[in-house]
């Protein structure tokens, strides 16, 4: 008789409830919108039975494409200015003390223990045209008239900033403080300016973190419907909100499950570039 593998009880233990978490809140809902996205709209919204490729067909009509293309822009004039803040902020908090690399990360994570709609009608009050900021900038002789910085696509990217910024700060800081800095004194005794010392050494060697926040930051901003509908006024639309109205407004489910499809498309391919570029997966699960 063949000897039989038995079960570690400790590694069903283990394994058991993440896997029941996946199967239950990952796999069955994807398989459940796949499934939704080649079947009918019904007469008054929701699902009819029968197979189409009409739903993905419409994913690339002109309409749809326009909002993809304007959920790119923002995410991505997001994803630079939160590069630009985070990266000089990260290499900051990786030059001192473990304890003052605590205080300035528990100031970077505790605002966010507050809840995101709190913190963006705040926004919104120090953004409006009676707000603090142009207060102080007509106050200050700077502008004439209030500055139009809520409800556009001014305040929208001024909301995903904000709401995304740790995202990039925490893998940045995560790769930026395991750099060797012997690699540096070695630059700088063979005569390398700084700037030449960034360029060459410090950036591409940070560039797995540089990387990894950029797919924690790019990838939601074409989603966060609510920031958009908050700071936007519910004029500036990314795919995020097209997906949440063809759910809810339009009760075109399988409509709305094929955007999803190619949402999450998207999200496949840039991670499988990243990657591809040699970065890591452990590094997106430091965040």
């Amino acid at each position: 008789m063949k000897n039989r593998k038995k079960i570690n009880p400790g590694f069903l233990i283990m394994v058991g409830p993440v896997s029941l978490w996946m199967l239950l809140f990952v796999l069955i809902p994807f398989i459940y919108i796949v499934t939704i996205s080649f079947m009918k709209r019904s007469t008054y919204g929701g699902v009819k039975l029968g197979f189409t490729f009409e739903n993905l067909l419409q994913v690339f009509e002109l309409s749809n494409l326009k909002v993809f293309g304007q959920s790119v822009l923002i995410a991505g004039i997001t994803t630079i200015i939160c590069i630009l803040i985070a990266y000089p902020f990260a290499y900051f908090i990786a030059q001192k003390t473990a304890i003052t690399k605590t205080v300035f990360m528990a100031l970077v994570m505790v605002p966010f223990m507050i809840n995101s709609l709190i913190r963006l009608f705040s926004w919104i009050n120090i953004l409006r045209r009676e707000g603090i900021i142009n207060r102080i900038l007509m106050g200050s002789g700077i502008i004439s008239e209030p500055l139009q910085l809520v409800y556009n696509i001014v305040g929208v990217i001024i909301g995903l900033v904000y709401t995304l910024l740790p995202f990039m700060i925490m893998p940045l800081y995560s790769s930026i403080e395991k750099l060797d800095l012997s690699l540096l004194e070695a630059c700088s005794d063979l005569g390398a300016k700084p700037v030449t010392a960034f360029l060459k050494v410090t950036l591409p060697l940070t560039m797995p973190g540089i990387f990894a926040g950029f797919i924690m930051t790019f990838i939601p901003a074409l989603g966060l419907f609510f920031v958009t509908d908050l700071m936007g006024g519910s004029k500036i639309l990314v795919m995020g909100n097209l997906i949440r109205n063809q759910f809810i407004t339009a009760k075109n489910w399988p409509l709305g499950a094929a955007l999803s499809l190619f949402l999450i498309a998207i999200t496949l391919l840039i991670v499988k570039l990243y990657q591809k570029s040699g970065g890591r997966m452990d590094e997106l699960g430091g965040i």
